[in-house]
């Protein structure tokens, strides 16, 4: 994709820019399997559900869905445990993987050929309470990363939510930023606790913006040394569970990080940061 300036943020989200004449981006690998966006898809429910119930037009895009429809289906039935009339968009830059999916079509949920403009049925002054765009951005270069979050957020109805981040191909591992009309908010680590190690093996699913930045000297190799350190202290309760090694090392963790979100939630094998914690120490666009 050729290198594109970050979009203006003072741009309205509800005033797009007209589509231009094919979509932006690039075609992605795109592995789908099953039930693999789950942990995110639970979290935006619990962290994210208070907006969906709040706004007018609670549609939602799953943006680079891949070559099945299986997880746009899958955001659409746990959007609506918290809003039983949203809306799902799923976008694809393939036609043909649009083509594949339109049977799978159904009321509330549509499957379009798109791309970082994010287009909407319904006319181009629609936008989205909700952007997931996982396993999307991991075959850029780094330095697009800010430019295509920057769009993007442009998108994004006053008050809505991009999660853009980085699964393994079964969903046992995960992480994701979670950014506003205004940028980046949080950084979450997700896990079956069952398949962890160390709480760095979930440096392997980094999203772009911070998988390159996992060396010395950068806040988000400290968080996961500082992390490492706090549940090799938490072992003893191992014998208790996983579950409770986590919370241990979690709220160890606290002590020095800024942790965010509804803490009840660490029993899921999550745990949330902020940003501004874990930003790269120079700007993505820096190289």
């Amino acid at each position: 994709m050729a290198r594109r300036s970050p979009v203006s943020a003072s741009r309205t989200a509800a005033a797009p820019a007209p589509a231009p004449s094919r979509p932006v981006g690039n075609a992605t690998r795109g592995t789908t399997n099953p039930n693999r966006l789950r942990r995110m898809d639970r979290w935006i429910a619990a962290e994210h559900g208070a907006e969906l119930r709040r706004t007018a037009d609670p549609v939602a895009v799953d943006l680079g869905y891949g070559a099945a429809p299986w997880t746009a289906l899958e955001l659409l039935g746990r959007l609506r445990t918290v809003r039983p009339d949203a809306r799902v968009v799923g976008i694809e830059i393939d036609p043909a993987r649009v083509a594949a999916a339109l049977p799978y079509a159904r009321a509330g949920l549509d499957f379009v050929h798109g791309g970082f403009e994010v287009p909407l049925p319904g006319g181009p002054g629609r936008a989205p309470v909700l952007i997931r765009a996982a396993n999307v951005l991991r075959q850029y270069d780094e330095d697009e990363v800010a430019a295509v979050w920057a769009r993007l957020c442009t998108r994004l109805a006053p008050g809505g939510l991009l999660v853009e981040g980085t699964c393994d191909e079964i969903g046992r591992r995960h992480v994701w930023v979670a950014l506003g009309p205004e940028g980046p908010r949080t950084v979450t680590f997700a896990t079956r606790l069952g398949s962890l190690d160390t709480p760095s093996d979930l440096a392997e699913r980094l999203p772009k913006a911070l998988i390159h930045r996992n060396v010395p000297g950068e806040p988000v190799h400290a968080f996961l040394r500082d992390f490492d350190r706090a549940w090799a202290s938490a072992a003893p309760l191992g014998a208790l569970g996983a579950r409770q090694r986590w919370r241990a090392a979690v709220a160890s963790l606290a002590a020095d990080w800024p942790l965010a979100g509804d803490p009840r939630r660490r029993r899921q094998g999550e745990v949330t940061v902020r940003w501004e914690a874990l930003a790269p120490r120079r700007g993505l666009s820096d190289g």
